[in-house]
């Protein structure tokens, strides 16, 4: 497990919640091609990414439309290309355009969720 992101509106209110609840931000950026900014905090081995839109253009805006909440739930891989190999021949399909720079210097990609249950899955490798 790597993230469990959270599509909010409000990225400030959001990170003030959370770190009520002792979780504390490490990390802010803005992901141009995603048309977001993002703010991680650690919980554990993982972290719960906070996706606010910085455009209506991008898939979270998209996803705000309808409702605040978790977006999607984020796997650590060691080999993206292998993993998306895996993936396809496995049945599950993929978001183009795969693979993708993501944040914290990453490169990420996205399995529809109707290829998932119902869960939009995001694999990420780290440098």
């Amino acid at each position: 497990m790597d993230h469990v992101a959270v599509a909010v509106r409000d990225l400030e209110a959001a990170l003030k919640a959370l770190e009520g609840l002792g979780l504390r931000c490490t990390h802010v950026e803005e992901v141009s091609s995603e048309h977001v900014r993002t703010a991680f905090l650690p919980a554990g081995d993982a972290a719960v990414e906070l996706l606010q839109p910085t455009s209506q253009e991008g898939a979270v805006a998209r996803f705000l439309a309808s409702r605040e909440g978790v977006h999607h739930v984020a796997f650590r891989v060691a080999d993206l290309e292998d993993a998306l190999r895996k993936a396809t021949r496995a049945g599950l399909v993929v978001i183009p355009p795969a693979p993708r720079p993501g944040a914290r210097n990453s490169w990420v990609a996205f399995l529809h969720p109707k290829s998932t249950f119902g869960v939009l899955i995001e694999l990420v490798e780290r440098p």
